[in-house]
């Protein structure tokens, strides 16, 4: 019988994606006008991307390092999809974020 050994992803890989992700989070701007749906999805989407952090936090205090890359990833999934449709000002960053120069 195979047993599943839950810390798959190390230290250093789980530190870097923290950095990365929140690196982003903290550079990025709304930037859609107030009192527009779009301005509402750009929220939401915000808001998405940092329950999703949180979360990652939570399961890395839980030594769940698996569970916290995935959440990781679902966090940074809301972020780029979100500045490639324009709802977030990144500030052309090809490094944190999928973005083409204009």
């Amino acid at each position: 019988m195979n047993k599943m050994v839950d810390n798959l992803i190390s230290d250093e890989k789980l530190n870097r994606y923290f950095f990365l992700t929140k690196s982003a989070l903290d550079k990025l701007k709304l930037a859609v006008p107030k009192k527009t749906h779009l301005h509402n999805a750009a929220k939401d989407c915000l808001d998405m991307a940092t329950r999703y952090f949180n979360d990652a936090e939570h399961f890395r205090k839980e030594g769940k390092y698996v569970e916290s890359f995935a959440a990781l990833n679902y966090s940074h999934g809301w972020l780029d999809c979100s500045a490639r449709l324009g709802l977030f000002d990144v500030e052309y960053d090809d490094f944190l974020f999928t973005v083409d120069k204009d």
